[in-house]
C-alpha cells in the first residue's frame, strides 16, 4: 500500500510539472532531438531555439570529474572570447597614481580607491568587473563582505588582481569571462548572444573549452568533462558530444 501510494504522489507532481511547461517550451523541446550533438551542429541548432523578445544569451554548462575540495582540483579562471560576449561591461578599478591614469586611459568606467571603498560600503555597485593593483588590495579587504557574495571581488586568478590594469580593462571590456567549478563539479558560462552567427558562437565555445582543458588538474582521474549542454536564456538545453570537447585545445 505504502508503495503505491508513494507512486500515486509522484505521478501527482509528474503531473504538475508537465502542467507547468508553456506550449512555447514544448514546441522548443520538440525541436530538440534526444541524443548527443556535436558542437558544430548545436551552434546551429541553439539559434533556431530564439523565442524571446530579447537578445537572449547563449549559456554553456559542464560538469567536470573534479574534487573541488582539493585545492590543486579547484578550476578557476578567466578567458577572452574572440567574438567577445554581446555585453555592454562595465568596469571599475582601484588603483593608485600612474595607474588610475592608466585605468582611465583604458576605458575604465569608474576608477578610484578609498572614495570607491565608500561607495561599495554606501550600495553604490555600478559595475559588472572590479579590477585592483596589488597595493589597493588592503583598501578593497574592507568591503570584501559586500564583494565576495555579488562574486565581484577581485582574484589574480582571473587576472583581476594585476599591476597590468591597461590589459585588465581591455580583457574585460573585449569579452572576458570568468569561469569556477562549484562544489559538485559544475560550471556555466555565457559565451554569446543568440543574434551572433553559429560561426561565432562555436569559436566562443571552443576558446572557453579549451581554456577548461588547459586548466585540467594531473590528480583529476577518469573521463574529465563527464557532461555538456548548451543552451539559451529561455530554452531547453542541447546535450554535447563530450568526447569531442575533450579534444578541443
Amino acid at each position: 500500500i505504502t508503495l503505491n501510494l508513494s507512486n500515486k504522489k509522484k505521478n501527482k507532481i509528474a503531473e504538475n510539472n508537465m502542467a507547468k511547461v508553456s506550449k512555447r517550451y514544448k514546441a522548443l523541446q520538440a525541436k530538440v532531438e534526444d541524443r548527443k550533438y556535436s558542437l558544430t551542429e548545436a551552434c546551429e541548432k541553439v539559434r533556431d531555439l530564439k523565442s524571446a523578445k530579447f537578445d537572449e544569451s547563449v549559456e554553456i554548462a559542464l560538469n567536470l570529474n573534479v574534487d573541488p575540495r582539493h585545492a590543486d582540483q579547484m578550476i578557476r579562471g578567466a578567458v577572452v572570447l574572440p567574438n567577445g560576449t554581446g555585453k555592454t561591461v562595465r568596469v571599475a578599478v582601484f588603483a593608485k597614481g600612474v595607474k588610475m591614469d592608466e585605468a582611465k586611459a583604458a576605458g575604465a568606467d569608474i576608477v578610484g580607491n578609498d572614495d570607491l571603498a565608500e561607495d561599495i560600503q554606501a550600495g553604490k555597485i555600478n559595475f559588472d568587473v572590479l579590477i585592483a593593483t596589488p597595493d589597493c588590495m588592503g583598501i578593497v579587504g574592507k568591503v570584501g563582505r559586500i564583494l565576495g557574495p555579488k562574486g565581484l571581488m577581485p582574484n589574480p586568478k582571473t587576472g583581476t588582481v594585476t599591476m597590468d590594469v591597461t590589459k585588465a580593462v581591455n580583457d574585460a571590456k573585449g569579452g572576458q569571462v570568468t569561469y569556477r567549478v562549484d562544489k559538485k563539479g559544475n560550471m556555466q558560462a555565457a559565451i554569446g548572444k543568440v543574434s551572433f552567427s553559429a560561426q561565432a558562437i562555436k569559436e566562443n565555445a571552443e576558446a572557453f573549452i579549451g581554456a577548461i582543458n588547459k586548466a585540467k588538474p594531473s590528480t583529476a582521474k577518469g573521463r574529465y568533462i563527464t557532461n555538456a549542454a548548451i543552451s539559451l536564456t529561455m530554452s531547453p538545453s542541447i546535450i554535447l558530444d563530450n568526447m569531442e570537447l575533450l579534444e578541443i585545445r
